[in-house]
């Protein structure tokens, strides 16, 4: 090759490989020589397998004797992504076009190589995002749903079996709106690490969105779902520590199984879904199985999300209040609000019916704002009518994690002009252990606010007797529980009862139905009581009414 047709190769800003139909290299260009790394002496009169990866060589030797044999054009971006291997080690991706000159069994191929590197990398990239969940790196649901119906085809033609886990965290919401969304985005990457360490190369996982996630076991019946559901709870069971603070949340499972529940990727995905919800109703810490009854279960929980959602938008709850009575004077000295719920389509719903939906379905945090502002503007409106009267309000666990909750208490109380001090926020012993530091700080600065605290259902969960008495409470509530007929109930009471006025503190006895169990509360000294014996709950006009002609 002379000097002028070695400048004129040199010029291109591709690499170019000038081949023989044996394999060797005849010319190479300056462009060739930066993408492989390779000094023209390293190359020219050098077999083309130098610039191949090991694993393509034999491939490619049969490629080159059809090439040669039957010669033709062909451009750039039609051969998918090549590899070329470099003098530095490492193989690089490259797209290559041919073009030959000379006889058809024999002559020259001309092959023009192009580095892609940057192409590849933008198109990998596109791949990850499009398949892999941003922030945990899991598959994403759409990635889990192709490999679902593959694992299915499998499956039938095998005739194996297949369990679809659908997880969903059981606090992450308390977390995420109580810590901010940095500690919930932390949270779902430690979820994410806890269950690819337990499953390690078992199953396909996959995070479908907010705090749900998905692992899919191939060949797994029941025993061995039931199984990795035990794991994978146990694994998430341990406290998440942020910012010093060790918070919990672990997760609910609902599992469907292939072929016995469904056969269809949509089916197994959506009863699993069914699944998870009766394990969330059950409490924190299930999983349960699908079956057939739970479709009915789970229409009735949609449609009361769906009504509750109206409810709160046009304003279709209301409290009740049931009078807290002086055990010694018979004179009602506040009340505590009662959420009561009539729907034109379900009629009358418990709460017991529909809080755990509110909580299933998020809208609890919405649903306490609601009772929050409720109960200040009836204060207020008492106020207004000369009968002004304490009200006690129940904060739930979600509400007690809001970083937010203190400066809403304190602008509702000067939206409606209410003085503190009759305004009382209840939390039970089990919320407030939850964090003990972070509770303790939340019910401070409610304290600081004016507001009464009161502890509810005292006794009744994991109480720390040593921690009371750090609390800026003012009223220990008595659950109704320790009021039923047992051999030890008055000394128990009395003993209960004590100790509280030893903090400090005043007692309200709950749940009193029977005149006995007002002349023991007589008896130990206790300072307020609420039940059926003396009234149950009222509306507002009741109340008022009540009060007028009292």
């Amino acid at each position: 090759m002379n000097p002028r047709e070695r400048d004129a190769l040199d010029a291109a800003p591709d690499g170019i490989l000038l081949v023989r139909h044996d394999g060797c290299i005849v010319a190479v260009n300056a462009a060739m020589l930066a993408i492989s790394g390779y000094q023209r002496s390293e190359l020219e009169g050098r077999g083309l397998e130098i610039l191949l990866p090991p694993d393509t060589r034999a491939a490619h030797g049969h490629y080159l004797r059809s090439y040669f044999a039957q010669p033709s054009r062909r451009p750039m971006g039609l051969g998918g992504v090549l590899w070329l291997q470099r003098k530095q080690g490492g193989a690089i991706p490259v797209d290559i076009a041919l073009g030959h000159f000379g006889a058809e069994h024999e002559g020259v191929a001309v092959a023009f190589v192009r580095d892609v590197t940057e192409l590849h990398q933008m198109q990998q990239r596109l791949k990850y995002q499009a398949t892999r969940d941003t922030l945990t790196g899991l598959n994403n649901r759409w990635q889990f749903g192709q490999e679902l119906l593959e694992q299915i085809k499998i499956a039938q033609a095998n005739g194996d079996m297949l369990a679809l886990l659908q997880l969903d965290l059981d606090n992450f919401k308390a977390i995420n709106d109580g810590y901010g969304h940095e500690a919930g985005d932390q949270l779902l990457r430690e979820v994410a690490r806890r269950l690819k360490a337990q499953l390690r190369s078992e199953g396909i996982l996959a995070r479908l969105g907010g705090d749900e996630f998905v692992v899919l076991l191939m060949g797994e019946g029941a025993a061995r779902a039931r199984f990795w559901s035990e794991q994978i709870l146990a694994a998430l069971a341990m406290p998440f520590k942020h910012d010093g603070l060790a918070l919990d949340f672990g997760a609910s499972i609902g599992i469907a199984l292939y072929p016995d529940n469904a056969q269809a990727g949509d089916d197994l995905m959506r009863f699993a879904d069914m699944a998870m919800y009766s394990a969330k109703a059950q409490g924190r810490g299930n999983a349960v199985f699908f079956e057939p009854s739970m479709g009915q279960e789970m229409a009735e929980r949609v449609l009361l999300a769906e009504r509750l959602r109206m409810a709160l938008g046009y304003g279709g709850l209301q409290l009740h209040y049931q009078p807290q009575v002086d055990v010694k004077t018979a004179r009602v000295v506040g009340v505590e609000a009662l959420l009561r719920w009539s729907d034109p389509v379900l009629g009358n719903v418990s709460p017991g019916r529909f809080i755990p939906v509110a909580e299933a379905s998020g809208q609890i945090v919405a649903l306490g704002n609601y009772v929050l502002d409720a109960a200040c503007r009836q204060i207020a409106a008492w106020f207004q009518a000369g009968t002004p009267l304490r009200v006690a309000v129940n904060l739930s666990a979600h509400q007690l994690r809001q970083v937010n909750l203190v400066e809403q208490v304190r602008s509702c109380l000067q939206q409606h002009e209410v003085p503190p001090q009759w305004l009382e926020l209840e939390v039970t012993e089990s919320q407030a252990m939850i964090d003990p530091d972070q509770g303790r700080q939340v019910l401070a600065d409610l304290a600081a606010l004016g507001v009464t605290i009161a502890l509810d259902d005292f006794g009744t969960g994991h109480s720390s007797l040593a921690y009371l008495q750090y609390l800026p409470l003012q009223r220990v509530k008595l659950g109704r529980e320790f009021l039923l007929p047992s051999p030890s109930r008055d000394r128990l009471v009395e003993g209960i009862v004590h100790m509280v006025h030893a903090l400090d503190l005043d007692v309200v006895a709950e749940g009193v139905e029977q005149p006995d169990q007002l002349q023991l509360l007589r008896d130990v000294d206790c300072e307020c009581f609420q039940g059926w014996l003396h009234s149950r709950a009222m509306s507002a006009d009741q109340i008022q009414a009540w009060l007028v002609a009292a």
